[in-house]
């Protein structure tokens, strides 16, 4: 079994330091991490929900153009801590948008 032997310990902590950059780096990127989107608060708007409204056709309406409807209709009903059939005229909600 061969030993070894650090000759220089500011060559050595710089080569830690620059390979846990790189990790940290390369997690971000795998993860998302590096979307400005995804580090933004998201925004809602508040809707009254008026007689014959569903959740489809109000994610349809007020939901964010470039995501599928079935996905916006869930975050509807996580934030405001619903279920689609649960909802009643008169009753305000928060649609996300971006």
């Amino acid at each position: 079994m061969r030993k070894y032997r650090i000759k220089s310990h500011l060559r050595f902590s710089a080569f830690v330091t620059i390979l846990f950059i790189a990790v940290v780096f390369i997690v971000g990127i795998t993860t998302g991490m590096d979307q400005v989107a995804s580090l933004s608060k998201p925004t809602y708007e508040t809707i009254l929900i008026q007689t014959g409204d569903t959740l489809w056709d109000l994610a349809k309406t007020y939901g964010p153009d470039n995501q599928d409807i079935r996905k916006t209709v869930h975050s509807i009903c996580v934030i405001n801590n619903i279920a689609p059939q649960d909802i009643q005229p008169g009753q305000s909600i928060r649609i996300p948008y971006i």
